[in-house]
This record gives structure tokens, sequence and C-alpha cells, in this order.
């Protein structure tokens, strides 16, 4: 007799974990991928992301004070790099020596070398860019994909146009803090930002069509004369 309970709360927890699925995230509709995904799924993705802060922190302030030393102070990459490396020398020297005298330790120094395994990832990083790259090059060469050829030309004209305005190192500390806000507020705002792309993406589409169709319109058009055959 007791059957239908058990048949009925069962059905009931199906329905609550549904609920609570459907509910879990209600920004993103099952077919997208989570951002942490798009991202790669690893520590880098983590830091983009902020769940690691202390990292994230940590990349922004070492980024902001390589802004502010070179381009607000005055001072060149190569005086800094020597006055760093000549701070640590006579730090380390006379750790070590006074280490000697008092029976201390020597400093932690760590194995400085770079591993095979990090110059195989950084590799394989390379590699899957290069043919990004090279496969972009492709379609437009050889098979001529005009809209593909129209997206590349306008973004380095925007590159350039950018680069007039900016120097190198100012590009690059404003790609650190883009890369550190934008897919952080991407994640939490992902459905409106969706929406608007979807709109200027029809927009642009149209607007596309319609200069296609003028192109074609004043494009001289070739008569062909059929000859009768008897």
């Amino acid at each position: 007799m007791r059957e239908p309970d058990l048949d009925t709360s069962s059905s009931s927890s199906d329905r609550e974990d549904s609920f609570e699925e459907s509910h879990q995230s209600p920004n993103r509709s099952p077919c997208q991928k989570p951002v942490h995904q798009i991202l790669g799924g690893g520590a880098v993705a983590d830091v983009l992301l902020w769940r690691r802060p202390k990292v994230g922190g940590f990349v922004l302030v070492c980024a902001s004070a390589t802004w502010f030393l070179f381009e607000r102070a005055g001072y060149s990459i190569l005086s800094v790099f020597a006055n760093a490396l000549m701070l640590l020398v006579v730090i380390l020297f006379f750790w070590a020596k006074s280490a000697a005298l008092l029976n201390r330790p020597l400093p932690p120094l760590p194995d400085l070398e770079v591993s095979e395994h990090f110059v195989g990832e950084v590799a394989d990083v390379a590699c899957v860019w290069i043919n990004r790259v090279l496969a972009v090059a492709q379609e437009i060469t050889f098979k001529g994909d005009v809209v593909l050829f129209l997206k590349v030309a306008l973004g380095l004209w925007f590159v350039s146009y950018v680069g007039s305005l900016f120097n190198f190192l100012t590009l690059v500390y404003i790609g650190v803090i883009f890369s550190l806000t934008v897919p952080i507020f991407y994640e939490k705002y992902r459905s409106h930002v969706d929406e608007k792309l979807c709109l200027m993406q029809n927009v642009i589409s149209a607007q596309y069509r319609k200069i296609e169709e003028n192109i074609l319109r004043k494009m001289p058009k070739r008569t062909y004369k059929e000859k009768k055959t008897q």
C-alpha cells in the first residue's frame, strides 16, 4: 500500500532536481558552453575569471607598476632590469656571506632552469595559434572568402588605428586590463550581451547585403547572343 507514495516521492524529487538544474544558471541556455570552458578551462581561465583573486590581483598590480615605471616615471626597460638584477645579486651575496659567518642556512634558491614540459606546452600553444592564422590566410587566398577578407582587413585597420594613438606598452597594459575585466563582465551579463551582439550582427549583415547588391548592380553585364542552328 506504500508503493504509490514511493513513486510520488521519487517523481517529486526528480521534478525538484530538474527545477534546480534549470534555475542553476538562468542566464545560460543548455547549448551554450560556460565562459570558463571557452577560455580553456585551465589556470589562465581561473585568473581571467577571478577564480584565483590573489593571482589576478598580483598580475594587475605588476602590470600597473610596470606601466607606471616605464610610462610615467621615465625609466627604460634596460635600466630597470639592470637595477633589479643588481639589487638581487647584492642581497643574495650578503645573505650568503652572513649565513657562512653566523652558521645560518643559505638563501633558498629554486632550480633556475626551464623544464622541457613547460617548453612543450608553450610550443603547443604557439603551434595552435600559428595554424589558425595560416588557415585564415588559406581561406582568403585560395578560396576567396570575401566576408573573411573584409573582417580581417577591418580588424587590422582597427589595430593600426589604435596603435597610432598609443605606444606598445600602453596597448599591452590596456590588453591586460581588458583581459581581467571583460571575461568576468561577460560571464555575469552573458544573456544581455549576447542579445545585443545578435542585434548588431543582424544590422551589419543587412548593411553588407545592401552594399553587395549595389556593387553587383553597378557591375557591367555581358550579353551573349545565341546562335540559331538550322
